[in-house]
């Protein structure tokens, strides 16, 4: 028997397993092909069926209880993508290695890659040519040996490249963006309703939460479906001239959600891989102007006021060849905005300010106000300055809500809201005194550790902020979990270091930051 006619008595079979963006092929042991082709498990193979063919990563299954030998087993991912049903006959051979992994053998060499580099690599990845282990390379190669700024203009064009581009055929399309690295920083959540209530275009596409216990679309997503069509996210915009959505399935840089699912457990979140993640998302997402924010601070992504110089030259450096205008400010990260870390708790924050409650955390209103009013001189007809007094008319006159809600409604309302995690815990100071530090970076991890954001409702309440009195044994923040190893961890985390210290006030670092 010809080894052709072996593939085609395999009997593909769906595997109920999510792999997180990684396409999975399983085979059994016994099986003739993979005795025959000398197949080995984590090699990669390319999967046939009725003139469709897609790669995947093979994993050899020794128990023919979850796959009989005349079977290939595929992932959820890797299902859908083949568009095959249960029952066809596939084949399956070795996928040849993709060409592109030169390219990052070199960049490991410490070389610095081309534009087809970049170009190869992208769509490699984006075709899931690569392993998680290659993009692993790839990545830690361009933050171990950097990468300099004609190449994250080349690496940002060959994102953009790997999927759709939106064309909103205006000239002022807004965005506003944020680099992230602060908890609770969610004021996207406040621009937008506030600059589309204004009328100015503002179609908001955003990233899941790379290192951070919730972005925009995690928090966004506890309100509203946020995984919407580019057919659907297109007639969102043109009505209410926002929105507030996930870029995956708007198909904007899908590379870069992609190595996101590897970026994410690796922690890695370096310039140059930032910039062009940013920005290829805001060229594909068809913005013409775009505000960055770059918060600074002991704990911040961004702890110098040189490297967040040099942070803001290459956004204008990369912003200006792509054709996007971009304005950048500096703003104080020394600590949370709002009091809510995670996607429940920041939600509930954005809609007390939206709603005006006298509950509503007031750093939060005022940074939106000032980001917001910052995007409104976009527009031609307002004067520098005059930003910030339209955006607080807008928002105090309700216009802003009415805003929210139109786009909640649009994009599809939730029916019923996650609460806080129902297992809670607090932090208590352990002396008196004031605020005078709290690290950005423990707070996240606790809340990390406490699910969020994979759990809506996990995460931290802050009680005290920089600068606040505080007595022993009152408390500091309050902990919630869904699940009771999550709450334990976050818990031991918190007792071994609170991310708080309580001193005298002054102890406190002073800002010199803010726009």
């Amino acid at each position: 028997m010809t080894a052709e006619k072996i593939h085609n008595r395999l009997t593909l079979t769906r595997i109920a397993i999510d792999t997180y963006r990684e396409n999975v092929a399983y085979l059994n042991c016994k099986c003739e092909v993979y005795r025959a082709e000398g197949f080995q498990s984590m090699s990669k193979i390319e999967v046939s069926s009725d003139g469709r063919s897609i790669l995947a990563v093979l994993v050899i299954v020794r128990d023919s209880r979850i796959l009989a030998p005349g079977e290939l087993g595929l992932s959820e991912q890797a299902f859908a993508q083949l568009g095959a049903e249960e029952g066809t006959q596939v084949r399956i051979r070795h996928a040849p290695p993709p060409v592109s992994t030169e390219a990052v053998r070199r960049k490991i060499l410490g070389e610095r890659l081309s534009d087809e580099d970049f170009h190869a690599i992208t769509g490699d990845i984006v075709k899931n040519r690569y392993s998680k282990m290659e993009m692993a390379a790839f990545l830690v190669a361009s933050s171990v040996t950097g990468l300099d700024r004609d190449e994250v203009l080349g690496y940002t064009r060959a994102m953009a490249d790997t999927g759709d581009r939106l064309n909103w055929k205006e000239p002022l399309v807004a965005d506003k963006h944020c680099i992230g690295g602060i908890p609770g920083n969610r004021t996207t959540m406040l621009v937008v309703p506030i600059v589309a209530a204004h009328g100015m275009l503002i179609p908001k596409t955003s990233s899941r939460a790379i290192t951070s216990p919730a972005g925009t679309a995690d928090t966004m997503e506890v309100l509203a479906e946020v995984s919407l069509s580019p057919r659907r996210l297109h007639s969102i915009v043109q009505k209410h001239r926002g929105c507030l959505a996930w870029g995956g399935t708007a198909r904007l840089a899908p590379v870069d959600d992609i190595l996101i699912t590897v970026e994410r457990p690796l922690g890695i979140d370096v310039m140059g891989q930032m910039v062009a993640s940013i920005l290829s998302k805001k060229l594909a997402a068809g913005s013409t102007h775009l505000l960055v924010d770059i918060p600074v601070g002991p704990s911040a992504k961004v702890r110098q006021m040189s490297k967040a110089t040099q942070l803001r030259k290459l956004f204008e450096f990369v912003g200006d060849r792509i054709g996007i205008h971009i304005e950048v400010i500096i703003t104080d990260g020394r600590q949370p905005v709002g009091r809510g870390v995670g996607p429940v708790l920041e939600a509930r924050d954005v809609m007390r300010v939206l709603e005006n409650d006298p509950d509503a955390p007031s750093d939060l209103r005022q940074k939106a106000l000032r980001l917001a009013g910052r995007v409104l001189e976009f527009d031609p007809d307002i004067r520098g300055g005059q930003g910030f007094a339209i955006a607080r008319d807008i928002l105090d006159s309700g216009r802003a809500l009415a805003s929210m809600k139109a786009i909640i409604d649009a994009q599809g309302r939730r029916k019923q809201l996650p609460r806080p995690g129902s297992l809670t815990h607090d932090i208590l100071a352990p002396g008196s005194g004031t605020v005078v530090e709290i690290d950005n970076l423990q707070i996240n991890h606790i809340a990390r550790l406490a699910g969020a954001p994979m759990d809506k409702g996990a995460g931290i309440d802050l009680f005290r902020k920089l600068g606040d009195r505080i007595e022993k044994g009152e408390p500091l923040y309050r902990i919630y979990a869904d699940f009771p190893s999550d709450f334990e961890f976050a818990k031991e985390l918190a007792g071994r270091d609170s991310g708080y210290r309580v001193g005298k006030a002054s102890e406190m670092t002073m800002s010199l930051l803010e726009f």
